[in-house]
């Protein structure tokens, strides 16, 4: 392991956010320079995760092999492996082709014995170092952290893992990791390196292997083990102890000393942890590791006490070296943690009444969407809602879905139409084509609505007569909007004012701008026939005349017609049509349209005059 160091980087299979957030938070309170992730491997997609390094945002980027991002960053030293126990073994065996990586962290449970075999066999060949699998990580305090080893930020701390120590320490258990770091933060100064190597049968880098690596190491001053119940793993130590390879102080325990007063085998919940034979057993290991010159205590409640007395002897020979000890910069608490402690609060940039997605399911404007769709109301209840902000009674409902129908369509000559099905036989997709029509509505295709209804609803409200609203419009040189049809007039009536005004006289409670409007009409007709209150007209002023019946002040209503409210309706509605033209142009897989010479008159300055 003295491969790591503050500079290290890691390399991250698997989209482990979170496990990444907390080695970067791991990396701010140890003051590293730099983070300790370089990439993240996602064979499913590619691009970029953002992650904070305390309070700075940064971007990490995401590859689709390990292969590429190995290229892309040749710093990386170490490899954590979040695959599933079902390509775990074949994304180590690729990692351990790749000449930078040194060390291989790999997390999954569950990978079959004979190639945890295999895998172990080949990092020894290639002399790398893999940590598990079945491993939580470990950590070199206060230089790398492997993925969720150490637990919460505030354990980080408490262990004080931010900084290095004296102690190496190896255990089979990841779930007991956090309670060594503690226990040995508390009875010494801290680990300099801590590590789980995971508790399945054959783990690819044994207890003793680490502890030789603890060895070599000048850093580390003694050396604590926890084994625990099953294989044979504790007596590799025993012969290293014998042999004199292991010349540091060690402290040694084996967990699963109470198996014995069960009547039959115990299996505990690591793969390894059953002992098949009495050799296997927690107090033979204990017993042999004591007998090789281990320190070892009569039971774990004793371990703390071998801890702290090595510790201090160590200290009194001048072997643990003074550490100095400095305040780790306190982790910026998340954004959305803090909203939910009740911590912070700031001012919203939108605001939006009338729709909410935060909960099991959507509700417009407090009415969730099951409750709509369940009282069959229609498409017209849904508007109601979501732009009246209004339950609306029945007729108001039709009413709204009878304005959709109307205005739906007007043929393929009209602006909207015309131009959507030149840009869909341009080859352009639906939305584009669709857009390319709508932003023709204005003031001379459809923008009357608006317009009708601003204008009569002042003209009445102003207590303007008929003929004096038409003479003020004629004196400001405003064409009346919703007056005037190309082909319709009174002996050609338009069907749709028919349809809709016959709608509101049956159902509205009161059609005082309609009558008004129609007043208007009787004037303007008498001038020129075709000046008759056309669909546009009708539609706006009826709105008015809606809103009205919904208790809407003359405010409020103001307020919605200088939205576009009005207009929204015939934008609605004409986009059904537009798309059908759109749709039947693809269909028919028409050609790019030009338009022919003979429909242009063409008429350019004389040469001479230019």
């Amino acid at each position: 392991m003295k491969a790591i160091n503050e500079k290290t980087q890691a390399i991250i299979f698997g989209r482990q956010l979170k496990a990444i957030q907390r080695m970067l938070d791991f990396d701010y309170v140890s003051r590293r320079s730099v983070p300790s992730v370089a990439a993240i491997v996602d064979p499913t997609t590619e691009g970029f995760e953002t992650a904070f390094f305390g309070s700075d945002e940064v971007l990490i980027p995401v590859y689709r092999s390990i292969t590429e991002a190995a290229e892309k960053h040749p710093n990386t030293t170490v490899m954590i492996n979040f695959a599933s126990y079902r390509s775990a073994f074949e994304t180590t065996k690729e990692a351990l082709d790749i000449p930078n990586f040194k060390i291989i962290a790999v997390i999954a449970e569950g990978i079959p014995e004979r190639k945890e075999r295999i895998l172990g066999a080949l990092a020894r060949e290639k002399g790398k170092v893999i940590i598990g699998p079945a491993t939580v990580g470990g950590i070199a305090a206060g230089r790398f952290r492997i993925g969720n080893a150490g637990g919460s930020i505030e354990n980080i701390i408490a262990s004080k893992l931010y900084r290095p120590g004296s102690v190496g320490l190896v255990t089979k258990s990841g779930g007991m990791l956090n309670e060594m770091f503690n226990l040995i933060a508390r009875n010494a100064n801290g680990i300099n390196i801590g590590i789980a190597i995971g508790g399945d049968r054959y783990p690819c880098s044994s207890l003793v292997d680490h502890l030789m690596g603890f060895e070599s190491d000048p850093e580390v001053k003694f050396h604590v083990v926890l084994g625990e119940v099953g294989g044979l793993e504790e007596y590799k130590i025993v012969d290293a102890l014998k042999a004199g390879k292991i010349k540091k102080p060690l402290v040694a325990w084996v967990t699963g000393t109470c198996a014995k007063v069960f009547p039959t085998e115990v299996q505990f919940g690591h793969a390894g942890a059953r002992a098949g034979a009495d050799k296997e057993t927690a107090d033979a290991k204990n017993a042999a590791l004591r007998e090789a010159g281990a320190i070892v205590p009569e039971s774990f409640d004793g371990l703390p006490e071998k801890i702290k007395e090595v510790y201090e002897n160590l200290k009194q020979k001048g072997e643990i070296p003074e550490i100095k000890e400095f305040t780790p910069p306190q982790v910026p608490m998340d954004f959305d943690k803090a909203v939910k402690e009740g911590l912070v609060r700031r001012h919203r940039q939108f605001i939006t009444t009338i729709s909410d997605d935060r909960g099991e399911e959507v509700k417009y404007a407090g009415v969730p969407l099951s409750e709509i769709i369940e009282s069959k109301k229609g498409i017209g209840y849904v508007i109601g809602l979501l732009w009246f902000k209004k339950s609306l009674p029945d007729y108001a409902v039709k009413f709204i879905e009878l304005i959709l129908q109307i205005v739906a369509d007007h043929g393929p000559c009209v602006s909207g139409a015309h131009n959507a099905i030149v840009a869909s036989r341009a080859g352009k997709d639906l939305v584009s084509s669709l857009a390319s029509g709508i932003l023709t509505i204005g003031p001379r295709f459809g923008g009357a609505i608006d317009g009708a209804g601003h204008y009569f609803k002042w003209a009445k409200d102003s207590g303007l007569s008929p003929m004096e609203f038409v003479n003020e419009m004629k004196k400001r040189g405003i064409p009346i909007p919703g007056i005037g049809h190309r082909v319709k007039s009174v002996r050609n009536p338009d069907k749709r004012v028919e349809l809709l005004k016959n709608f509101a006289k049956e159902n509205f409670p009161s059609t005082n701008y309609l009558n008004y409007a129609l007043k208007v009409e009787k004037i303007t007709t008498s001038k020129k026939e075709n000046l008759i209150l056309n669909v546009d007209g009708c539609t706006g002023v009826l709105l008015v005349d809606l809103m009205k019946s919904l208790n809407l002040t003359d405010k409020e209503i103001d307020e919605r017609i200088d939205a576009g409210l009005l207009n929204a309706f015939f934008v609605l509605g004409r986009s059904i049509g537009i798309i059908g033209h759109i749709i039947d142009q693809k269909l028919l897989k028409s050609k790019l349209y030009r338009t022919p010479y003979d429909d242009v008159l063409y008429k350019l300055p004389k040469k001479a005059d230019l």
